[in-house]
């Protein structure tokens, strides 16, 4: 058992990766941020029973009774001249430009070409046409890559502050209370952050469960997406909870004033594009420090802010793929082979959602203090290293398979929430926060899709 806070970490998806105590000490994290804010050490907790259901909430959700649709067809992993890759195609203009680097109509067609490729000739074909692919690679292949080194440097979340001092915390110690709340202090019984205006410009999950979290602490979460790419429709759902949502249209020159003048209004900013994708509209962190100097700004990417596949687009399972857990993970197949595998949950959006949220709610209880913002960054490959470094003294490159000695802990069935909604009644499960021991809940249940105006409350 391995100890996170007060309490030991069950082994309760098993498996040969500590993905228990990444889920732990990541909520932790978020929990130990809120209680340096609020000045109040032992009021925000988590346990296992809240927070194993919380890091599977899509698996969870019901929908008017339906459960939500997973990956795509065309997602996940395809057997190629020399081993394996994996895909996402889960977003139409990734499934069109994967089919256009493969110079394939069909599912088939895909198949049949990438049997015909090595994998990382496929994964440069596919990368190269703006396509979403992670060759399979052994922990050592990856580490041996400039990317895989790359994405182990720095520490989990780097901090900058706009007179370019620079600071960074580990998951340990994100965990862990630390930090000086003298003068920070906002003791209040009502949810800690109502009042502070969070700007949400984050998609698919990692992103959008660190802002899920800042709108179950009392803040007012305003959502923005693109018009021409629409979010998936279940998935916005299951990370909605207590937002507004707007679509709005960043790159139209009549829009920046409205633009501008959300940021204006806003405590802090959440951005979760691929590295360097919004600098063009005066969005990177340092010019919104430049311009707004009491700005919160917390940014998350997949493969982080250095190393080759830095301004890359990737998502959690393509990170797997790359850095080796895919192929930790790995499973003989029905037909007495071998195929990749992957973890129980998709632990690094998760872990990365629940960091962002953490450095967001630090950032503002230094603000506090000094009037001054601060920005921080997380990525998904990052986070990947943090669970590595969990492997409790365990070779990590050399894991093929499970070998935790404990028999998985069966948890209690979740607690399930009824809501009604736009989109029906909604079955979910709760943030993972306990606030002086009771169950935090979402304020509000997603909302419709878009409809919101593109102003703050």
């Amino acid at each position: 058992m391995n100890a996170v806070g007060s309490y030991s970490v069950p082994r309760w998806w098993g498996g040969p990766l500590d993905v228990e105590g990444l889920a732990l000490q990541s909520v932790e994290a978020a929990a130990e941020a809120v209680n340096l804010y609020t000045g109040t050490p032992d009021r925000f907790g988590t346990t296992p029973e809240l927070t194993a259901p919380a890091f599977d909430s899509f698996g969870h959700l019901r929908i008017a009774g339906r459960k939500p649709q997973g990956f795509a067809p065309l997602s996940g992993f395809r057997k190629t001249a020399d081993g394996w890759i994996r895909l996402h195609a889960n977003y139409p203009h990734h499934e069109q430009r994967l089919l256009q680097a493969l110079g394939a109509t069909s599912a088939e067609e895909v198949e049949r070409e990438l049997r015909s490729l090595p994998a990382l000739d496929a994964e440069a074909a596919i990368q190269e046409q703006g396509g979403i692919a992670a060759a399979v690679r052994t922990r050592s292949e990856w580490l041996a890559t400039d990317m895989g080194r790359a994405a182990g440097s720095g520490p989990w979340v780097a901090v900058e502050y706009p007179d370019g001092r620079t600071a960074g915390f580990g998951l340990r110690e994100a965990a862990a209370a630390t930090g000086d709340a003298s003068g920070t202090a906002h003791r209040a019984a009502g949810l800690p952050l109502a009042g502070l205006r969070v700007l949400d410009l984050t998609r698919v999950i990692a992103g959008p469960v660190a802002t899920r979290l800042l709108a179950a602490l009392g803040a007012d979460v305003l959502r923005i997406d693109p018009p021409a790419i629409p979010e998936i429709e279940d998935q916005f759902v299951d990370t909605a909870f207590g937002k507004s949502s707007a679509s709005f249209d960043v790159e139209r020159p009549a829009n920046q004033h409205q633009l501008q003048q959300l940021l204006a209004g806003a405590d802090a900013v959440v951005t979760g594009y691929r590295h360097g994708a919004l600098d063009r509209f005066g969005l990177s962190p340092r010019d919104l420090m430049a311009a707004h100097p009491g700005l919160v700004v917390v940014s998350l990417d997949s493969w982080g802010r250095a190393g080759p596949w830095s301004g890359l687009r990737g998502f959690d399972s393509i990170v797997q793929a790359a850095c080796g857990i895919a192929h930790i993970y790995g499973i003989k197949d029905d037909d007495g082979g071998w195929r990749p595998g992957a973890l129980p949950v998709q632990a690094l959006d998760h872990a990365t959602g629940y960091g962002v949220a953490a450095a967001a709610v630090r950032l503002l209880a230094a603000r506090r203090r000094t009037g001054m913002g601060g920005a921080a960054h997380l990525s998904l490959a990052r986070t990947a290293e943090e669970l590595f470094s969990l492997a409790s003294g365990q070779n990590a490159s050399s894991l093929n398979s499970p070998t935790s000695a404990e028999s998985p802990a069966e948890l209690s069935a979740p607690e399930y929430r009824f809501m009604d909604s736009s989109y029906g009644e909604l079955r979910y499960v709760g943030p993972p926060l306990l606030d002086a021991g009771r169950p935090l809940d979402y304020p509000s249940p997603p909302p419709p899709y878009g409809r919101s105006p593109a102003t703050w409350p």
